[in-house]
């Protein structure tokens, strides 16, 4: 059994994928972190849209790449690996390279870059999840991919302060950010590709083989994980529209919170799972469930409470709300990989990611009118809804679940 003591840094790297993938995960992501929250402004303030027509074709962004995700988990069913990875990130440099060469008022360039960017952007995490279960197996597997997510959190969020920084400099700067941006990912598509990892594609495993291991349908697991993303835009959506425009407070607290936020979660990811690793993987992610209610119904408590106290109560449960994240992300793509045959792990993964998403898409709509409504309706709504996800998730029956010949220990620990 693992133990937190016995995490080594460099085991860490080559189940991830190896020293360049990890380099290629770390540039890509800090190219992320430079743009992705400052690409409505980019729209707006450059190329002079209305905010309304900026807004509409970056949802048409993430739809595309939403259905584009069948056809993703096809290719890494028919064996590829590091090529995936590397394609979503040279999409998104033509995404890019789109946006640098759209003039002022032109929304269809702007649209087709955002187009690209939501393509890459869905298709990455299946990709990258199948290439680490590929090198990976087991509880390693699950470890490694923590790390990842981990060191993606510390670069996005290195990127977001650095591209901060530079939005003093107005339109020249956010074209800089944008040309540093393509070259981050045209760079970590090179590195990617450089690792050369493919799997034997499905046609490759006996016909019988395959019919014995048919794909889990996890359909009460892809419709919790709906609702359990919606933590991931609880410290970037509904924190700050509770604290600034409900309670009043400086925009200083959403901005500590968020940081809070990034600095838990590169610190204690991989740490947390190691720990959890002791349980089931579907106990674990129940667990999570549990856990992001208890913090929702926190803050809840926590918003009625007098002026002075309010504030910093909030800011103290979004530790809570934090730590359940963390367990769920240690736990949810883990499980995953774990319940799907090696025939059928890319369409597996190419589902898990539409549910995440579609998660990601509808939360904010649905976070910022539940808001006004008060904070019954908000935190209640988001507790009572993830307490039946998490119950949905412990309850389902893990049909399809035999060993895998990519993971052969995976049976006795879902």
């Amino acid at each position: 059994m693992a133990t937190i003591t016995g995490i080594r840094p460099r085991a860490l790297v080559r189940a991830s994928g190896g020293p360049r993938y990890a380099v290629a995960l770390a540039v890509d992501a800090l190219g992320t972190g430079l743009l992705r929250p400052f690409l409505l402004l980019y729209g707006v303030t450059v190329l002079r849209l209305s905010a309304p027509v900026t807004g509409i074709a970056m949802t048409a962004g993430i739809v595309a790449g939403l259905v584009c995700m069948p056809a993703v988990g096809r290719w890494l069913d028919r064996g590829a690996r590091s090529t995936v990875v590397a394609a979503s990130m040279l999409v998104r440099v033509l995404g890019v390279a789109l946006l640098l060469a759209a003039p002022a008022g032109h929304v269809w360039l702007f649209a087709a870059a955002a187009l690209f960017l939501g393509v890459g952007n869905q298709a990455w995490p299946a990709a990258h999840a199948a290439l680490v279960a590929t090198v990976a197996q087991g509880r390693e597997r699950d470890t490694a991919l923590a790390w990842a997510h981990a060191l993606r959190n510390a670069a996005l969020g290195i990127g977001a302060l650095l591209a901060t920084v530079c939005l003093a400099g107005g339109t020249t700067a956010l074209r800089a950010l944008a040309s540093v941006t393509a070259l981050a990912y045209l760079a970590a598509a090179v590195l990617a590709w450089s690792v050369h990892v493919h799997a034997h594609p499905a046609g490759a495993a006996p016909a019988n083989d395959q019919g014995d291991r048919a794909a889990p349908r996890m359909s009460a697991l892809l419709a919790a994980n709906v609702v359990y993303v919606f933590c991931l835009n609880v410290p970037e959506i509904a924190l700050p529209l509770v604290l600034v425009t409900q309670l009043h407070a400086s925009p200083v607290w959403p901005a500590a919170v968020f940081v809070a936020n990034t600095v838990l979660v590169v610190t204690l990811q991989v740490p947390v799972t190691v720990l959890m690793s002791r349980f089931s993987r579907r106990t674990v992610l129940a667990l999570s469930g549990v856990v992001l209610a208890a913090s929702y119904a926190g803050f809840l408590t926590a918003t009625s409470l007098g002026h002075g106290w309010a504030v910093p109560a909030v800011a103290m449960v979004s530790v809570v709300c934090t730590i359940g994240e963390i367990i769920y992300a240690g736990s949810a793509t883990a499980l995953v990989t774990a319940l799907a045959p090696a025939h059928a792990l890319g369409r597996a993964l190419a589902r898990f990611q539409l549910s995440t998403g579609f998660g990601l898409a509808v939360s904010p709509a649905v976070i910022t009118a539940l808001a006004p409504l008060g904070p019954v309706a908000l935190w209640g709504s988001l507790a009572a809804a993830t307490l039946l996800s998490a119950s949905a998730v412990a309850t389902e029956k893990a049909r399809g679940a035999q060993p895998s010949s990519h993971d052969p220990r995976r049976g006795a620990s879902l």
